[in-house]
């Protein structure tokens, strides 16, 4: 066999020239592909850095309102809000969360009027609002996932009629998204969404957020286990995400990301519904440490992370990196 002959077949031949990477690739990333999560608190014109989250800040409404119209101008089409509440506004059974003229509600009201046409995701939990930092109602001794379900199903209407248009239950309590929908559908909202958090894990990701929220590590290292799932556990997500699909629930959430893209890609292969990867808080925090300390590349780490969650399956990524992303994205050429 001569040397011109072996081999007939170079996998190299595609990948030796940019725009050949580029007609080849099999996955792509754009900025339809971001929901970018944002952090409000009270105040005026105020803006206070999450120390565990570099570059992230917690916002007063009018701040939050210019980071929308950033979102806007990026072409990012949906970010979701979460509240960072004073400790004296918290209380056992969370009742800042039926407020409707809480800070959530407000902030989506000042958004929507700013910036109608961009989507706005209520995350639906108590976690920002109880004293004990759990995303559910204590009753003797215990989260109590009914009463806690009634509670969820006010605040997700209350979000709704301030103008959100993406519900989304964060909390773990069974047959939530079927109360949800039928209190949505009462109350005249049948078009507002529910994207699920569908396959939530009891994770140590989330430490950098519950800073970020002030809800701290109120619920103890193993508090919310009874509720989250064991990170051990497939089957028992295609489960959830099962019965969340049979009782409503338009998209379905797997939060962590990265550690759970195997959860990610069963979701999608099996249910072929939308799904969404949340990059959050601890993967965030990772990426940007690394990078700040130059362990890692930063912009090439983030990049290739966002491609791993669409190669998995994700229709959609929640990320903190949204806006570094969609400028990444908008330089690209052609």
């Amino acid at each position: 066999m001569s040397r011109g002959q072996y081999p007939a077949t170079r996998m190299r031949r595609n990948r030796m020239k940019a725009f050949s990477r580029r007609l080849v690739a099999e996955t792509r990333l754009g900025v339809d592909d971001l929901i970018w999560p944002m952090f409000v608190i009270e105040g005026n014109d105020t803006a206070e850095p999450v120390d565990s989250m570099p570059g992230v800040m917690r916002l007063s409404i009018d701040r939050l309102v210019a980071q929308a119209g950033e979102a806007v101008a990026l072409g990012i089409p949906a970010i979701a809000i979460f509240p960072s509440l004073d400790a004296s506004l918290k209380d056992a059974d969370g009742s800042q969360a039926c407020d409707g003229d809480n800070l959530v509600c407000r902030a989506v009201r000042a958004v929507k009027t700013a910036c109608p046409k961009l989507g706005i995701v209520c995350d639906v939990a108590l976690d920002p609002f109880t004293d004990h930092g759990h995303d559910g109602v204590f009753r003797d001794g215990e989260i109590a996932n009914d009463a806690t379900v009634e509670i969820l199903c006010e605040q997700a209407v209350h979000q709704a009629n301030a103008g959100c248009d993406i519900i989304a239950p964060s909390d773990m309590m069974d047959g939530r998204v079927a109360a949800i929908r039928a209190a949505l559908d009462d109350a005249g909202h049948e078009n507002v969404q529910i994207m699920s958090y569908a396959a939530k894990y009891a994770s140590a990701f989330y430490g950098p957020f519950r800073s970020a929220v002030k809800a701290g590590s109120l619920a103890g290292k193993d508090g919310k286990s009874t509720y989250q799932m064991d990170p051990a556990n497939s089957d028992e997500a295609m489960h959830e995400i099962a019965l969340d699909l049979q009782e409503g629930a338009d998209m379905v959430i797997v939060k962590p990301g990265m550690p759970y893209l195997d959860i990610l890609t069963r979701a999608k292969a099996e249910f072929g519904v939308p799904c969404i990867a949340y990059q959050v808080s601890g993967e965030y925090a990772m990426i940007m440490s690394a990078g700040q300390q130059g362990w890692l590349d930063e912009e090439r780490v983030m990049m290739e992370s966002l491609i791993a969650f669409k190669r998995a399956g994700a229709d959609a990524v929640l990320t903190y990196f949204a806006p570094r992303i969609a400028r990444l994205l908008g330089a690209q050429p052609d």
